[in-house]
């Protein structure tokens, strides 16, 4: 619930930051189709500076915290990208926080003299001499450092000043409260916002990242609106566009997903989860942050696409010594921002790649699945074992199989929900090693944190597809609703149950209604084209509600068992009420009574809330059987709106209990769960 911690690094490099973002009256905001529609074709690629700046490692920083950053140490990196990564499409120099001193007269940027003794253009002439792309870091709001009691002059206003373009009680704004809130009903504002991109483009800026933008940032919730600053980026992308440089603009960090539409409309991509530095003796560590990211991506993976990207942050998989992370790690790493068409830029010190780093970072076939902006999606998360996978264009699937578990396991990917028929050749990309004649399933046994990642292409062309990933979303007495993916092919639909066909669909999801209450059925799902019908989908397995169910039962009744810290707190929009939080690590509360009429698998709905960007927990069934559940957060410090997940779960005739928990860490608040 709190806002997690940033090292004095960060709060450093954000004192020396001052910029500013504006925006022309509301009733002016159009969805903005950008002037170089070429910018972010593709997931960029490149290196940043961050990922050194942060690390303890010995040497990296030696005259303090972030003093990695200078003209010298960013050229260098220059170069070592240019001579070893730039052939496999590296291209993107991108000088992160720590590289400004105030402002000048007009309150725009100034680089520190120390560091970049010939200023920035000079830097970025030198990047693109090198065939690179030169990126810059800001953050939102106005700096206090230029406000200078308001009589700042703004560039090309006349009449306008810093007082203008802030409100009178001087709120603060952005993820560490470090700058002014921009009033946007001043006509000024905007022109501040032209100032700065326009100052960037005479630089040669080929990238700009915005820093603390809320909502996000554990910020920015309803009542919190001196942290929204969708306004702020909305000028920004005006500014940007009519800047007279093409430049991509992307947004940092823990963005909230209810706003990606405004996300999508006015960037170029976002960050979609906290720092993946671990701020340690490593650059990072998989326990801190670079694991979440499975959890954290999912509820983003349909919006990113062609000019704009779902960010995961720098991938550190280079230079082992310094990583903090074993090899098979790295591996997973490295698959896992692939597959999921984010942004790859390594942080690492590019002079000292390590043999196996530099096999990871220029596989040219991992470099390819990425570059395709084909987002990979998880065919389960109720383990951790995961499945991920892509369907492609060509009839291929990408499959990803990782262990999540900190001991070894094997991991299966059955073809039948991967939507593969018949015999395949199944590819394993960083083996390099091809296997014909495959059918059923690709399996691997995995170390902790291990992957494998493969292409499987079917040996003889289908017209139409199985469709993949059948899964219920929700159930009543009468009704299921079932999802799938999109059949290739297919014009329509057919959906059976227990081998009756039950629904006709032109869309890929339905609700099948005229169902018996307290009833096991088995689903399945065929694609359909001209008179072609494909195999069935893998079948799911589940009891409908018995007669005046579902029934709902609240985390806070007096039946719950609760342990260590968790206890009942007010939350108006939950049901009666309440909710149980503080649940995680010794703290569990555990819902009794949860009776059904016969032993099967049912469709368990949980409501919970969930202010950061998302928190995963444990529930144990009678103190057997374990599923994990992820809830997606608002990623804006709002613990009191609820949301609603599902889970199909194995339960016993008669009554059950479920325990919710997580030993390593806190997760979402329980308003209830329903059967």
């Amino acid at each position: 619930m709190s806002l997690r911690r940033r090292t004095a690094i960060v709060l450093a490099a954000v004192a020396l930051v001052s910029t500013a973002a504006a925006t022309a009256p509301a009733d002016a905001v159009q969805d903005q189709k950008p002037t170089y529609p070429q910018i972010a074709a593709k997931p960029y690629m490149g290196w940043s500076s961050w990922s050194l700046q942060s690390t303890n490692y010995p040497g990296v920083n030696p005259d303090g915290p972030g003093s990695f950053i200078n003209e010298k140490n960013i050229l260098t990196q220059a170069n070592a990208l240019a001579t070893k990564l730039k052939p496999y499409g590296y291209e993107y120099i991108n000088i992160d926080a720590g590289w400004q001193d105030g402002g000048d007269e007009y309150g725009r940027p100034v680089a520190m003299a120390k560091r970049f003794p010939r200023g920035m253009k000079a830097v970025g002439d030198d990047i693109h001499k090198l065939g690179l792309k030169f990126g810059i870091y800001t953050t939102v709001g106005l700096g206090m450092d230029v406000y200078r009691d308001g009589n700042t002059p703004i560039y090309d206003a006349p009449g306008c000043f810093t007082r203008d373009i802030v409100y009178p009680d001087l709120r603060k704004t952005n993820g560490w409260d470090a700058a002014y809130k921009i009033n946007y009903e001043s006509p000024c504002a905007q022109k501040y916002a032209d100032s700065i991109a326009r100052l960037f483009a005479s630089w040669g800026v080929d990238f700009i990242k915005m820093d603390g933008v809320g909502p996000g940032s554990w910020k920015g919730a309803p009542d919190d609106p001196n942290h929204n600053n969708t306004e702020d980026v909305e000028a920004w992308w005006r500014a940007v566009q009519n800047a007279g440089r093409p430049m991509m603009y992307t947004l940092s960090w823990s963005l909230s997903h209810r706003y990606a539409d405004v996300w999508k409309q006015n960037s170029n991509g976002w960050r979609i989860d906290t720092d993946v530095e671990c701020y340690c003796d490593t650059i990072v560590k998989w326990d801190s942050s670079v694991k979440q990211r499975w959890w954290d991506v999912a509820q983003w993976i349909d919006d990113a696409g062609p000019g704009h990207w779902n960010n995961l942050d720098a991938i550190n998989v280079g230079v082992g010594a310094m990583d903090g992370l074993t090899d098979a790690e790295r591996q997973s790493y490295m698959t896992f921002w692939a597959i999921n068409s984010a942004p790859l830029f390594a942080g690492d010190d590019l002079t000292k790649l390590d043999a196996y780093g530099l096999k990871l970072l220029t596989n040219r076939e991992v470099i390819a699945i990425n570059q395709s902006g084909n987002p990979a999606r998880p065919l389960n998360q109720d383990q951790l074992q995961q499945v991920w996978y892509a369907q492609n264009a060509d009839g291929s699937t990408t499959v990803a199989l990782f262990n999540l578990a900190d001991s070894p396991a094997t991991v299966t990917g059955n073809f039948d929900q991967l939507g593969i028929g018949g015999q395949a050749t199944v590819r394993d990309i960083w083996a390099n090693q091809n296997t014909r004649n495959v059918s059923g399933s690709v399996s691997a046994q995995l170390p902790a944190h291990g992957s494998k990642l493969y292409k499987i292409t079917p040996n003889q062309y289908v017209p139409v597809s199985i469709p993949a990933d059948l899964t219920a979303t929700d159930v009543s007495r009468t009704t299921v609703s079932l999802n799938w993916r999109p059949s290739a092919g297919a014009t329509s639909y057919q959906v059976f149950a227990n081998g009756k066909q039950v629904a006709t669909s032109t869309k890929p999801g339905t609700v099948v209604g005229g169902l018996q209450p307290q009833t096991q059925y088995t689903f399945t799902v065929t694609g359909v084209k001209y008179g072609r019908t494909s195999d069935a989908s893998a079948g799911i397995t589940m009891y409908t509600s018995k007669s005046g169910g579902p029934v709902r039962y609240e985390a806070e009744a007096p039946t719950s068992t609760l342990t260590g810290d968790a206890g009942v707190s007010g939350c108006t929009l939950c049901s009666g009420g309440s909710k149980i939080g503080n649940i995680g690590y010794s703290s569990t509360v555990t819902l009794n009574g949860l009776t059904v009429p016969a032993t099967g698998t049912y469709l368990v709905k949980i409501a919970y809330t969930d202010g950061d960007t998302s928190r995963q927990s444990m529930l144990t069934v009678n103190g057997t059987d374990s599923y994990w559940v992820n809830y997606h957060g608002l990623g804006d410090n709002d613990w009191g709106t609820p949301q609603v997940t599902y889970l199909p779960m194995k339960l016993t005739a008669g009554s059950n209990s479920i325990k919710v928990s997580n030993p390593n860490g806190y997760i979402a608040d329980i308003d209830w769960i329903a059967v």
